[in-house]
């Protein structure tokens, strides 16, 4: 194979809903994000499939083999995964030239799977939290077992620079690449439309901490707070105030206008390596919105963060120094304004959708190219 030459990538896909969605819509439909750039790949020549082409339901065998697999992992005291989903496309996995795990749920089935030698192709790995999932695992010869597996990986992604370094430390070889996220600053831009709230906070993974969130708006009556979350997050919040109103699991169209009616966007973290409302934070920078965020491992280094410039960055758990710069941005609308446009213009610079992708496909053609079929 040559450098110039097409090759094949098949993704792995954690199942949800909201990836059937996306799925559903046509290409360049920016609720297609959820496919880690696959459309982008797919215009760019390369050849590309997912486990997910199949129906919502793994036929009856791969359902049996894949509840036969967990119990047999957690009788090990391992950490299982969707063996279900995988199975059925182990085969044409093995006729792409690189398989790219886009996700832990199916990327350790797979590293099981590659252990047995039914993963034959190289494979790009994207790690979101592997470490903590590990981290309580008892029998620590299956740690050992998929760390030596992702040394034998073409590339180890992290999309935040603390999560590649720890990987990098635990592994000690390999190749572990930090690989920063990106927005679609098309989609997510500015807009001009009245503010329906003062503080907008989103989040649905599990490291958000809404908890500052109700705390500074029971402090603040007069100022109006929203949070949008999951309905796991939902049943957590308790002795929310009257100026903060609460949205579950709102369809991804209505984003782009939560962002755009908000004065301050805000996204309080807990102190991880992995997640740093990512996402969202670059959405709103897109939006030119300002915005404050915990300062975690996760976004510190690698996403050009400036606080004070274009946002606002707060120690973790720290709860007066998260209230005292969400009210010095509302109470400053120019500055607010002002850092809003560099956020912008920074996520325009550096966090785009393109760039993201540009990297993706820089590592995964190297997977290709450095292990050609026959």
């Amino acid at each position: 194979m040559q450098a110039t030459d097409r090759f094949s990538v098949f993704a792995f896909y954690r199942d949800s809903p909201e990836r059937r969605a996306a799925l559903s819509r046509e290409p360049g439909a920016p609720e297609r994000y959820l496919l880690f750039g696959l459309d982008q790949l797919a215009e760019r020549g390369i050849r590309a499939g997912h486990n997910l082409e199949r129906s919502a339901t793994p036929p009856a065998w791969a359902r049996l083999a894949g509840a036969g697999l967990q119990a047999a992992v957690r009788r090990m005291s391992g950490y299982g995964g969707d063996f279900a989903r995988v199975l059925p496309s182990l085969r044409r996995a093995n006729h792409a030239d690189v398989v790219f795990s886009t996700v832990d749920t199916v990327g350790i089935p797979l590293l099981t799977f590659r252990r047995l030698s039914l993963v034959r192709r190289p494979f790009v790995y994207v790690s979101i939290g592997l470490l903590p999932r590990l981290a309580g695992l008892e029998t620590k010869w299956i740690v050992r077992a998929y760390a030596q597996i992702l040394r034998e990986a073409e590339a180890v992604v992290a999309y935040g620079a603390g999560e590649a370094e720890e990987l990098r430390g635990w592994l000690g070889g390999g190749s572990v690449v930090f690989v920063p996220f990106g927005v679609d600053t098309e989609y997510f831009r500015p807009a001009s439309m009245s503010s329906e709230v003062d503080v907008l906070s989103v989040g649905t993974d599990p490291r958000r901490d809404f908890d500052l969130v109700i705390r500074a708006a029971a402090r603040n009556p007069d100022v109006s707070f929203r949070i949008v979350a999951s309905s796991e997050h939902v049943r957590e919040l308790r002795g929310a105030p009257v100026n903060l109103t609460v949205e579950v699991e709102i369809p991804f169209a209505k984003m782009r206008e939560r962002l755009g009616g908000a004065r301050v966007v805000a996204l309080p973290v807990r102190e991880n390596a992995y997640s740093g409302a990512t996402t969202t934070l670059l959405q709103a920078m897109a939006c030119g919105k300002p915005v404050v965020v915990t300062r975690t491992a996760a976004i510190a280094e690698g996403y050009r963060l400036a606080d004070g410039e274009n946002c606002r960055l707060v120690p973790p758990g720290d709860a007066p120094a998260f209230e005292r710069a969400i009210l010095e941005l509302l109470g400053d609308p120019e500055g607010a304004a002002a850092m809003g446009a560099r956020a912008r213009e920074t996520a325009e610079r550096h966090l785009s959708w393109d760039r993201y992708v540009d990297s993706l496909h820089q590592l995964l053609a190297a997977a290709a190219l450095r292990c050609p079929r026959a």
